[in-house]
């Protein structure tokens, strides 16, 4: 260690992406002057002495959602107060944000009123201490936690990441640092919600409940590591071992012989939902949540394959705390008869089948113009407002009728709240993907090569030597309006090439390809930008033909 002036300059090994960082703290003062006289003891301050104006104030902002103990606002406010002594400082406000998650500011009320707070010039402190980049946020846009840091510095107020190795100076090697940090933070969550969401399609194929509640005449029954019972679960518990998975069993036999009694009143003595809501409400009988039964609750216990034992997942999704999602069937995970059946599957079967048939008289124009109707009546349109709707087809008919319901908004000129247009081009690069392949295959054929595609394992086989991956990756734009493209490289397939096809910002043409060797590539999924460093770069393509020259069949002797 070296002194210069009034400034101790310390060399701490390198702890992150192999840079050396030079911590330049000044030596620690007392806040206070103490006095020491008999019966006092020596900590204790000196009521008589005036502050030390060197002393900053500051607020401290913690954060914790659901991660780890080790983020807990305690931990995190030791740590922060550890930092202000160091460097003179006094905490004056606190700003706490419990159990909130940090992919995006909607929801994490302090966050938003402190910004507001330093945006009206209301606040005595001068800067604002965090525990850490990822405490500030794991926003999916790195862009977005620097402009929220942006304008508090603007304010005059500057932030300080107490639990990280770099000084928030605006240095050249911090803001590199800082840049880094915020895009690890925000993989950090894609990669978790990704490992989440694979884990619990594994459990649900294993005939687990994934959430949820159970339904009118199903009950929740736990069971351990074994498949051993051991109890029921009341509406609102959840297990407490991580061990402890749920399954469905069949609820109380009063519960179960009304929903059997549902199915048959439909099917054989032709009564309507709403007849059916209209004869138990006069029984008294409540649903699973103690309200009264409409014709949407009917029709959702008619429609819902849980009654004959199957187990649905993915219907629709919420990731990363963006839009709800309302997914198509062809991305549903299912496992059939992995519950106990409560109903008749060929019961079940021409309950949906009837469900179906009811309006197929009616031409599409037809059924389109109730929709319009329907509109017009209630201001917006949505699949539950269409199911409780008397005399009127089924969000179901609809969607058989037109593909998805948002076909059938599209058609009357409706746009919903939620844009679901990529749910279309998803549709679109499904249709591609083969397209694509043949494509691919015709080429290679072409030129002399063997060329097999494996429906199972979704490969192309080339010459009996090479394993090739074809991805579509869709365009997307951020809130900034910066492109994005998201590769799924299945590690599972093991393919020695993946070709990566990246669309162009209509998604409707191609932009280019990438040829992504399986050795280098150790990412589930790869998130690509613009450019991507010279590094990923290197194997970006206009076309194909340098894939097509590799994989073309010579002569030996042109070969030699």
């Amino acid at each position: 260690m070296a002194r210069y002036g009034s400034a101790n300059f310390k060399l701490e090994p390198a702890r992150s992406l192999g840079q050396a960082f030079v911590d330049c703290r000044p030596p620690i003062a007392p806040r206070r002057w103490f006095r020491c006289s008999p019966g006092v003891p020596m900590n204790s301050p000196d009521p008589e002495a005036e502050p030390d104006s060197r002393t900053t104030l500051a607020a401290a902002y913690v954060r914790m959602s659901t991660e780890h103990q080790h983020y807990s606002i305690s931990n995190q406010l030791d740590t922060i107060r550890e930092y202000a002594r160091d460097h003179r400082m006094e905490i004056v406000q606190e700003y706490s944000d419990g159990g909130k998650s940090g992919l995006r500011i909607e929801g994490r009320d302090s966050l938003v009123q402190m910004i507001s707070d330093v945006q009206a010039g209301q606040v005595r402190f001068s800067c604002i201490l965090v525990y850490d980049v990822s405490r500030w946020g794991r926003f999916q846009d790195a862009d977005e936690s620097a402009y929220y840091e942006y304008i508090c510095r603007r304010a005059g107020v500057a932030v300080h990441y107490c639990a990280e190795q770099f000084e928030n100076d605006g240095s050249p090697i911090s803001t590199i640092v800082k840049g880094v940090k915020r895009a690890m933070a925000g993989e950090y969550s894609r990669e978790l919600s990704s490992k989440v969401f694979q884990g619990a399609c594994r459990l649900i194929q294993m005939g687990f409940k994934q959430g949820g509640v159970a339904g009118f005449g199903l009950r929740r029954m736990l069971v351990d590591q074994n498949g051993q019972r051991k109890g029921e679960l009341k509406m609102g518990e959840h297990k407490s071992l991580q061990t402890d998975r749920v399954v469905l069993v069949a609820g109380p036999d009063h519960e179960v012989k009304i929903v059997r009694w549902i199915y048959d009143a439909f099917v054989t003595e032709n009564k309507r939902e709403s007849e059916i809501a209209d004869a138990l409400n006069a029984r008294g009988c409540l649903t699973d949540r103690g309200r009264k039964w409409t014709k949407g609750t009917v029709h959702a216990i008619l429609t819902n394959e849980k009654y004959i034992g199957n187990n649905l997942y993915h219907r629709t999704s919420f990731k990363l705390k963006r839009k709800h999602v309302v997914n198509p069937a062809e991305k549903w995970i299912r496992a059939d008869g992995v519950f106990e059946q409560i109903v008749d599957p060929e019961l079940f079967l021409k309950a949906r089948e009837k469900i179906l048939a009811r309006y197929q008289k009616l031409t599409n124009e037809d059924m389109l113009e109730k929709l319009r109707g329907l509109l017009k009546q209630q201001g917006r349109l949505s699949g539950i407002i269409i199911d409780e709707t008397e005399d009127f087809p089924s969000s179901a008919a609809f969607r058989h009728r037109f593909g998805s319901l948002v076909t059938a908004y599209r058609l009357i000129g409706y746009t919903p709240e939620i844009d679901y247009r990529f749910i279309e081009t998803n549709r679109k690069l499904r249709q591609l993907h083969p397209e694509l392949v043949s494509t691919v295959v015709q080429q290679l054929a072409a030129l002399g090569a063997t060329a097999r595609w494996d429906k199972d394992s979704k490969l192309v086989f080339v010459n009996g030597e090479l394993r090739v991956s074809i991805v579509l990756c869709r365009h997307t734009t951020t809130a900034a309006g910066s492109s994005r493209w998201r590769v799924r490289l299945d590690a599972s397939l093991k393919p020695d090439i993946t070709i990566a096809v990246r669309m162009n910002a209509t998604n409707e043409g191609i932009r280019d390809y990438y040829l992504l060797p399986g050795l280098d590539m150790t990412w589930e999924n790869l998130r690509m930008a613009e450019e991507n460093g010279r590094h990923l770069d290197a194997y970006r393509f206009e076309t194909l033909d340098y894939f097509f020259g590799m994989a073309e069949r010579i002569k030996i002797q042109e070969a030699a």
